[in-house]
């Protein structure tokens, strides 16, 4: 059996790539779609690395008249050390049990927002009413526009809620340039609403609050809520940079 432990390794490191890639959309909790085909094509020469290597250790197979105490003493053998085998135990976790995409706990270890860059006019927002706009979109023209495009108009957001001090909740959305590694915080505060279960998905519908000055420390992304509605994950729960 010791025999077929790399080529076993290889074949389930490559069918937990191609579980999460291939035959599923979980990569997303984890990298950004554009990197699918890599991880494919990984898997895939993962799992043929796998078949190789078992062909070639069932070929060294001693002949059933050869002493295996002999054979033992005469061969090389190329097995690893036994704790290699632990290598197997993330593979099979992400193979049975995939892990969620991040959620509250990663948000809580970046509640502050990076300083100001310079505040500047945004470009203006659809006629649609209620306007749909990621998180880090409103976040932004919150804190930073001039031009006050958020002024009077109704927008609607999407993400998962986080829990402040003072009984504060937040729609929370986590951005990714490449994989959740990478992974930052953007969020909004909602006023005039009950707050659901930490890391419920929830959209929210209501009319941006100002405060703060603009650029300042003291500017904040808050929405008064009219409706809070109870969501799906969505299949890619990352917004892009």
């Amino acid at each position: 059996m010791r025999r077929y432990g790399p080529a076993l390794l290889l074949l389930l490191v490559g069918a937990a790539v191609l579980r999460i890639s291939l035959f599923s959309a979980l990569y997303l909790r984890y990298v950004q779609s554009g990197l699918r085909p890599y991880l494919i094509a990984s898997g895939v020469l993962l799992v043929l690395l796998g078949v190789a290597t078992g062909v070639r250790a069932a070929r060294e197979v001693p002949d059933q008249d050869e002493d295996p105490h002999e054979y033992g003493h005469n061969h090389t053998h190329t097995t690893g050390p036994r704790f290699a085998w632990l290598l197997s135990l993330p593979a099979a976790a992400l193979l049975l049990f995939p892990p969620p995409a991040l959620g509250a706990y990663s948000a809580a270890r970046e509640d502050t927002q990076r300083a100001a860059q310079g505040v500047g006019t945004f470009p203006a927002l659809p006629a649609d009413n209620p306007v749909d706009l990621s998180v880090a979109s409103f976040a932004s023209r919150a804190i930073y526009d001039s031009g006050r495009s958020l002024k009077g108009r109704t927008v609607r957001l999407t993400g998962f809620v986080t829990h402040g001090d003072g009984g504060t909740w937040y729609v929370t959305r986590l951005l990714v340039s490449c994989c959740a590694a990478d992974a930052t915080t953007s969020k909004a505060q909602i006023r005039g609403a009950d707050a659901p279960a930490t890391d419920t998905w929830v959209t929210v519908t209501g009319i941006w609050h100002p405060k703060g000055k603009l650029g300042s420390t003291a500017a904040w992304p808050l929405l008064d809520a009219k409706t809070v509605t109870k969501v799906e994950e969505p299949s890619d729960p990352y917004e892009k940079r």
